[in-house]
C-alpha cells in the first residue's frame, strides 16, 4: 500500500511528477542513443587509426635501423633533439561527457635539431616517420579516451533510465492507481451517505 494521503491536491502533484519522469525517461533514452550511435562511430575510427600507427611504427623503426646500420648508434645526435612540448590538451563537452582535444602545436619541422655532417637522409627520413607516429598517437590518445568516456556516460544514462523505468514511474502510477480508487470510494460513500440523508428528510 503507498504511503500517501489520498488527497486531489496530492493526485495532481504526482500526476505532474510522472509527467516529468517520463520526459526524463525519454530525454535519456534519446541521450543514450546518441551516446552510442557516437561511440560506435568512434570505435571505427579508432581501429583505422591503430592500424595507420602500427604501420607508421614499423617504417618508423625500420628507418632508425637503417639509419643507425648506417651512422652507427649516435647518442650525440639523440641529445641534441630538444624536448618536445608541442602536444597541447583541451576539453569540450558533449552533452555533459567532458572530451579531450589533444592536438600538436605545428613546429618547424624543416629546422633540423642536428647537422649535416653526421647523419644522412636515413636520419633524416627516421626523423619525419616520428613526427608522424607523434601526431598520430595524439589522434589515438583523444578517441580512445574520448570513447572510454562516453561508455562511462552511456552506463551512467542506462542506470538512470532503468531507475525511471522500472522504479520511480511505475511508484507514480501505483500511487495515482491508490489515490484514484481512494478519492472514488470515497464519493461513493458520499453519494450514499447524502442520499441516506435524503431519504431521511422525506
Amino acid at each position: 500500500m503507498p504511503d500517501v494521503t489520498p488527497t486531489k491536491g496530492n493526485l495532481l502533484n504526482i500526476r505532474r511528477s510522472l509527467s516529468l519522469a517520463r520526459m526524463g525517461y525519454d530525454l535519456m533514452d534519446r541521450k543514450r542513443n546518441i551516446l552510442i550511435h557516437e561511440i560506435l562511430a568512434l570505435i571505427e575510427r579508432a581501429e583505422e587509426l591503430q592500424s595507420r600507427i602500427d604501420t607508421t611504427f614499423s617504417a618508423a623503426y625500420a628507418s632508425l635501423q637503417s639509419a643507425n646500420i648506417t651512422l652507427g648508434i649516435s647518442s650525440d645526435l639523440a641529445e641534441s633533439v630538444a624536448l618536445d612540448d608541442t602536444v597541447n590538451i583541451r576539453s569540450r563537452s558533449v552533452m555533459g561527457v567532458e572530451i579531450p582535444i589533444v592536438t600538436c602545436a605545428p613546429r618547424d619541422e624543416t629546422d633540423l635539431p642536428y647537422g649535416f655532417m653526421f647523419s644522412d637522409a636515413r636520419l633524416d627520413d627516421a626523423r619525419e616517420r616520428f613526427i608522424q607516429v607523434k601526431h598520430l598517437t595524439g589522434e589515438l590518445a583523444e578517441l580512445e579516451t574520448t570513447i572510454y568516456r562516453l561508455a562511462v556516460a552511456i552506463k551512467k544514462t542506462q542506470k538512470r533510465a532503468n531507475a525511471l523505468q522500472n522504479i520511480i514511474i511505475p511508484g507514480f502510477a501505483a500511487d495515482i492507481a491508490f489515490i484514484t480508487d481512494a478519492l472514488e470510494e470515497k464519493e461513493r460513500e458520499e453519494f450514499v451517505r447524502l442520499k441516506v440523508i435524503k431519504a431521511q428528510g422525506a
